[in-house]
C-alpha cells in the first residue's frame, strides 16, 4: 500500500491542530526539522513535536535536515517521533552509524535521506540498518519547489537495493510530490509519499490524499 505523509511545515501553525485533523485521512505526519545551518532556513524542533504528539495518535515521521544528527536523533525519538531520518551528508560515517543505534535504541524506527546530488551508492554502508530511506526530489529547506525528475532513475536504483539487501525497508519521496509525480515516483518503487502544499493547499484534503494513494 503506498503511504501518504503531509508535511505540516505546510500547515497553518495559527490552527496546528485542527489542521492535523484535516488530514486524517494520511498513513504518517510529516515532521521537518531545520537548523539554519544544514540548510538555509529554520522551522521548528522539540517542543512543537511534544505538542503534535499530544493530539495525534498518527505515526510521526521527523526528518532532520540538521548537522551532527547524532546530538538529536535519539532525543526526537523519545520526545513523540515514531520514525526519526536524517541526512547520510551531514557527519562523519562513525556518528552516522551512532545515530542510527541511538534510534533504534529508543525502540523507534530510523532513516536516511539523500540530497539531490548524493549518489544512489551512499546509502549502501547502512542499508540493512534502515527502516526508510528518503529520497529529495527537491533541494532540502524549502517548500513549493518543483519535482526534479532527474531523481527518478536513484529513485529505482535503491529500490532494486533495497529488495535485494532490505525488502522490509520503506522508501520515500519528499518534495514536489502532487498526483502527477506522485505516479512516478510509485513507478520507480517509492512507496512513501510527503506531500505539503498540494495537500494543505487542496480545499478537500481527504480526496487530494486518496488521489496521491492513487
Amino acid at each position: 500500500m503506498i503511504k501518504i505523509a503531509p508535511s505540516l511545515l505546510s500547515a497553518d501553525f495559527t490552527r496546528l491542530g485542527e489542521e492535523i485533523v484535516s488530514v486524517g485521512a494520511a498513513d504518517y505526519l510529516h515532521f521537518d526539522v531545520m537548523d539554519g545551518v544544514f540548510v538555509p532556513n529554520i522551522s521548528i524542533g522539540l517542543p512543537v513535536l511534544e505538542s503534535v504528539r499530544r493530539v495525534t495518535d498518527k505515526p510521526i515521521d521527523v526528518h532532520l535536515m540538521i548537522t551532527e544528527p547524532s546530538r538529536y536523533a535519539a532525543k526526537f525519538a523519545q520526545t513523540g517521533a515514531d520514525i526519526v531520518s536524517f541526512h547520510v551528508e551531514a557527519d562523519s560515517p562513525e556518528n552516522i552509524a551512532q545515530a542510527i543505534a541511538g534510534v533504534h535504541s529508543a525502540g523507534k524506527r530510523v532513516g536516511l535521506a539523500l540530497k539531490p546530488a548524493t549518489p544512489a551508492e551512499a546509502i549502501l554502508p547502512y542499508i540493512s540498518l534502515l527502516d526508510i530511506i528518503v529520497v529529495m526530489a527537491v533541494e532540502p529547506g524549502f517548500g513549493g519547489q518543483k519535482f526534479m525528475t532527474e531523481q527518478l532513475p536513484k529513485l529505482r536504483a535503491i529500490h532494486d537495493m533495497i529488495e535485494a539487501r532490505n525488502p522490509v525497508c520503506e522508501l520515500e519521496v519528499d518534495g514536489g510530490v502532487n498526483p502527477e509525480t506522485a505516479r512516478l515516483c510509485v513507478q520507480n518503487g517509492a512507496n512513501v509519499l510527503v506531500a505539503g502544499n498540494d495537500i494543505f493547499g487542496s480545499a478537500d484534503r481527504a480526496a487530494r490524499i486518496k488521489e496521491l494513494r492513487g
